[in-house]
């Protein structure tokens, strides 16, 4: 593995506090719980564009035509 970079973060309160309870409830620090939820975070990103990639030539519809159309299903 590389080696590790610092960089300094401001987190909410809220937001610390939640990860230093979760840092101590894994048994790890708090730059291993960081950085496996930054890493999720970018795969899920990833994930998501890709998904949108493979679907980018499907036909768009607006928001008002597709209420439209489930109102005259009854589906709303």
């Amino acid at each position: 593995m590389a080696t590790a970079r610092r960089s300094t973060v401001y987190f909410d309160p809220a937001v610390h506090r939640a990860l230093r309870l979760h840092s101590a409830a894994s048994d790890r620090n708090l730059s291993e719980v960081v950085n496996e939820m930054v890493r999720r975070a970018l795969k899920e990103d990833l994930a998501d564009l890709a998904i949108a990639r493979k679907r980018r030539n499907e036909p768009r519809h607006s928001l008002e035509s597709v209420v439209k159309e489930l109102r005259r299903r009854g589906k709303l």
